[in-house]
């Protein structure tokens, strides 16, 4: 079997559930940056990814789930770029606190519709895949690649030349090109001697099968869906030798080396195939810290990426092994959208002692107890009136007084998605509201 005879054996299940929430925290760290024109990550950023997640990428020299965590999260609403930066949205700051198997699946069916790029693009050996009305929608080739996969039996390996054989036979092919003669705008090296469009040139596996092996290990794998078997990609197919140009590749993908899959429990609740989902147990975190009276954190223990980064947003980093945490520390943390709570549920987990120190605990106790004061009730539409009286009228009007809130005694606060209804409410009453009277607050 391919599995057996693959160099690599990867059971991605329970490392994706780890990742989803490491990601998803590395944006919120501010650290990540994307192009705000294409929406790719940076390189660096690539690697800032690569080095939280809990297996690693699957290659160390080749980014694919570093490649694609950042898409997904974006596509799935958890992320946006603001500035340059990869930045949570409350959506995303939400999910921080949910079960990872619920957030893979809103995020693979979010990127079904709404991947940002066409995975084809990642097949760079392939060229003019630019050139206009060469390529179909990627959208419906997502879709006919999860079909395929949701019709694979549970728990068992398949070998992706026997899945391509099915493919091929049945409506799960992802058409690639859009015509026999958008074939010709296709090519190996040269676009005149290394055309895909001469016969046997562009055959399924290069097109197609390329395709498939893109969403499947970039993607399905990322998330966990499926186990992958697979080898390095040089050398691994031989089925584009035969094209002009092909002597100048070792590998036609960073792809070319996935031998099997398996559909794992994750991917069948992911897909619909089980309505229930039971992750696996979760290994109990090791004593790898030693929380100090003087609010010092030392590792005594290794520590993997995914929880530095929580001590870091919690705590300064001041020597190798140690991060202090103090009321600026926590109280900017706060600001940032965290709870001090977590923190103290994260380090009872890990610390080597049996209780943490009173001197944490009291300072914990207070951070929470001032951040309940105030809360962010989000951007609102300042409105001024002429006078105390028309404020009284509008803000004590029956279909009014819902949609907005009497701020001193001459302006009313909008919330912003209120303000549509307030101003039609506004003109049944007889007014409406000048452009030069209103502030965006919040």
């Amino acid at each position: 079997m391919a599995e057996q005879m693959a160099e690599f054996v990867r059971p991605t299940e329970r490392y994706a559930a780890d990742d989803v929430h490491a990601v998803l925290r590395l944006c919120d760290s501010g650290r990540l940056r994307c192009s705000e024109k294409t929406r790719r990550p940076a390189a660096a950023t690539v690697v800032e990814i690569a080095k939280v997640l809990s297996a690693g990428d699957f290659y160390p020299d080749e980014p694919i789930a570093a490649f694609a965590w950042p898409l997904l999260v974006q596509a799935g609403g958890l992320a946006e770029i603001t500035g340059g930066k990869l930045q949570l949205t409350a959506k995303g700051r939400a999910a921080l606190d949910k079960p990872a198997a619920g957030i893979v699946r809103a995020l693979w069916r979010s990127w079904l519709t709404r991947g940002l790029i066409d995975e084809f693009s990642r097949v760079e050996n392939i060229k003019g895949q630019r050139a206009a009305n060469v390529l179909t929608a990627p959208k419906a080739r997502r879709q006919k690649v999860s079909e395929a996969l949701a019709a694979q039996p549970a728990d068992e390996w398949v070998e992706v030349d026997d899945l391509f054989g099915r493919m091929k036979q049945t409506a799960w092919s992802p058409r690639v090109a859009r015509s026999e003669r958008a074939l010709w705008k296709l090519y190996l090296e040269d676009p005149q001697y290394g055309s895909l469009g001469y016969a046997g040139f562009g055959d399924w596996e290069l097109l197609e099968g390329r395709y498939t092996l893109a969403v499947l290990f970039e993607y399905a794998a990322t998330l966990g869906l499926i186990d992958v078997a697979y080898d390095k990609p040089a050398g691994a197919r031989d089925d584009y030798h035969q094209n002009w140009g092909a002597d100048y590749v070792d590998a036609l993908s960073r792809y070319d080396g996935l031998r099997a899959i398996r559909l794992n429990g994750l991917g069948a609740y992911v897909l619909g195939i089980h309505e229930q989902y039971t992750p696996p147990e979760p290994e109990a975190p090791g004593r790898t810290v030693k929380v100090l009276p003087n609010l010092d954190i030392v590792a005594v223990g290794s520590l993997t990426p995914a929880e530095m980064l929580i001590l870091e947003s919690y705590a300064q980093r001041t020597g190798d092994h140690v991060w202090t945490v103090s009321r600026t520390t926590l109280l900017a943390a706060v600001d940032a959208g965290r709870q001090p709570g977590d923190l103290r549920v994260f380090l009872t987990a890990r610390a080597a002692q049996p209780e943490l120190p009173g001197t944490l605990s009291t300072l914990l106790d207070e951070i929470t107890e001032r951040a309940g004061r105030l809360t962010d009730l989000g951007q609102v539409r300042l409105i001024e009136c002429a006078d105390p009286a028309l404020a009284t009228l509008i803000s004590h009007d029956r279909k009014l007084r819902t949609l907005c809130k009497l701020i001193g005694d001459r302006h009313l606060a909008v919330s912003v998605d209120r303000e549509p209804d307030f101003r039609r409410a506004l003109t049944t009453l007889g007014y409406a509201v000048s452009p030069g009277v209103v502030r965006r607050t919040g």
